[in-house]
């Protein structure tokens, strides 16, 4: 086991904290459980407050060029309130629920190159300490599993997934930013289509899926972009044809002659630094107009990453980098709270 030091705001000799996520897959909307396993320093200390933030990697687009940012989207409150003694040991278990939009980082064990932690702070008294962050994996729901074999199955290519700083008109977004999947068309809709890009928005209730289709140009038309959006329930997911379905879909938007108002625009700001966004859990919402959908099982396991790019650009992006690219969000963080002050 490997404890990291707090040396910052309670100086050297501090706590020290290692935060063990448990090793069952998350999915949005699901528990996240673990434990956070504190080491006492070299004198006895009043432990206020123990806070878990889920981080994000994320893109935003300014006016001449993109840049990269972390966002916090959700924080939670563990513990508090008690004594840590010198030199003795403590372990505290958590289980939070993760917000019902976060964003999907693997398929089927393959990496997506979307990056995501969870950042472990210390109050300690009266000073505030970051000192461990984890990386956090999660899985697709099976509604957003089905729909992406779907795309594999009906050849689509899988070309990369981002974060993107905004937010869609016309949908119920909680999170301060939305996941893209970016696909390359099979040769039938080659003619037609560059590259499409797909949106989960998920709620306790159903999901929304934003597909936005970057629409070839004719001899005497240009390209455009055209966006529609189509709702689905967790329910029932086994018993849809998805095939039929996703294709409908991809036939609607080809056939379409423009962008739906209202239905998709991203508004971006300007990331300053570190961004916290709360009350994403949210319910009540009755879904399932077009289809219905829950867990199903096929022998077509990971189609949309397998098929797509031979899984070279998922196997890049995603697994030889994850790590290293956490390590560079606690170094983000720590840069723009020297900037910004305590919170």
């Amino acid at each position: 086991m490997v404890f990291k030091k707090l040396l910052g705001a309670v100086g050297v000799g501090g706590p020290s904290v290692d935060t063990v996520l448990d090793s069952v897959a998350a999915v949005p909307g699901g528990p996240l459980s673990g434990q956070v396993r504190l080491r006492g320093g070299r004198t006895d200390l009043e432990i206020e407050q123990i806070t878990l933030d889920l981080v994000a990697r994320v893109e935003a687009e300014g006016h001449d060029e993109e840049t990269e940012g972390t966002v916090v989207f959700d924080r939670v409150t563990v513990a508090g309130g008690f004594r840590l003694a010198e030199e003795s040991e403590q372990t505290i278990p958590f289980t939070l629920t993760l917000p019902w939009e976060t964003p999907v980082t693997e398929l089927h064990g393959q990496p997506l190159g979307v990056v995501l932690g969870v950042r472990t702070e210390l109050a300690v008294s009266g000073a505030r300490d970051k000192g461990d962050l984890d990386q956090l994996t999660v899985s697709p729901l099976p509604v957003q599993e089905a729909i992406l074999e779907a795309l594999g199955q009906l050849g689509w290519g899988f070309k990369s997934a981002d974060l993107e700083l905004g937010r869609i008109n016309g949908t119920d977004q909680r999170l301060p930013f939305y996941q893209e999947l970016e696909l390359t068309p099979p040769a039938h809709y080659a003619h037609a289509l560059n590259e499409i890009e797909v949106t989960f928005l998920a709620t306790a209730g159903g999901m929304d899926v934003v597909i936005e289709a970057d629409k070839r140009g004719g001899l005497f038309s240009g390209g455009h972009d055209t966006v529609n959006r189509f709702t689905v329930s967790h329910h029932n997911v086994q018993h849809m044809d998805w095939n039929a379905e996703v294709d409908r879909w991809i036939k609607q938007l080809v056939d379409s002659r423009g962008a739906h108002p209202g239905h998709y625009g991203a508004h971006h700001g300007e990331h300053h630094g570190e961004q916290y966004y709360g009350g994403q859990h949210h319910g009540g919402q009755h879904y399932g107009e077009h289809h219905s959908g829950g867990h199903r099982s096929g022998p077509s396991t990971g189609a949309v990453v397998a098929g797509v790019a031979a899984g070279v650009a998922v196997g890049v992006v995603g697994g030889m980098v994850a790590a290293e690219v956490v390590d560079e969000i606690g170094d983000a963080f720590e840069g723009e709270e020297d900037e910004g002050g305590d919170e």
